[in-house]
């Protein structure tokens, strides 16, 4: 229980503001946002809609919540509890590569050492895109234990298919 409280202190900012529940903020928005505000917090709970507005994909709907979530008296109660018990509200922006830009990444099956989301963000963070489906506009399939359909099209269709240690050494 201790080390699982622990864990929660330190966990990504992107799942903090997610993980607020604000009306209309998805995971992708909220990763938005982080990057926008170079991971500071208190700049984002005192921005502007018109600010908000500048984020490309950030709409009006999505701004006039966020705005809306933050000017409540119980949210500024919530982030100050959050911050008594230690929960670390800061993000570590990595600079962004483009080794990725122009290719386009499907991932299949289980990876021996990371999950596909952190393969995804990986991929993005670098540039690239990831896709749910094989199509011959495909780069890459990034496959693991018990690839499925998608490893059978890619072969089909002549994908270039990679594991993680061949993903890994690409982004050294």
């Amino acid at each position: 229980l201790e080390k699982s409280i622990e864990k929660a202190r330190h966990t990504d900012l992107v799942r903090l503001i997610y993980g607020l529940g604000i009306p209309n903020i998805g995971l992708a928005n909220a990763k938005l946002l982080v990057k926008h505000f170079k991971g500071n917090l208190e700049e984002m709970m005192n921005t502007s809609i018109s600010e908000l507005l500048t984020i490309d994909g950030f709409g009006e709907v999505m701004a006039k919540s966020l705005i809306d979530y933050f000017s409540l008296e119980q949210s500024a109660k919530l982030i100050e509890r959050l911050k008594e018990y230690g929960v670390d509200m800061t993000a570590e922006i990595k600079e962004k590569s483009d080794i990725f830009a122009g290719l386009t990444f499907v991932l299949t099956g289980t990876l021996p050492t990371m999950t596909r989301n952190e393969a995804s963000d990986i991929i993005t963070a670098n540039g690239g895109k990831v896709s749910s489906s094989v199509s011959k506009k495909t780069s890459y399939v990034l496959a693991g234990e018990e690839a499925g359909s998608k490893l059978t099209k890619a072969q089909a269709l002549g994908v270039k298919i990679i594991n993680e240690n061949e993903f890994l050494e690409m982004i050294k």
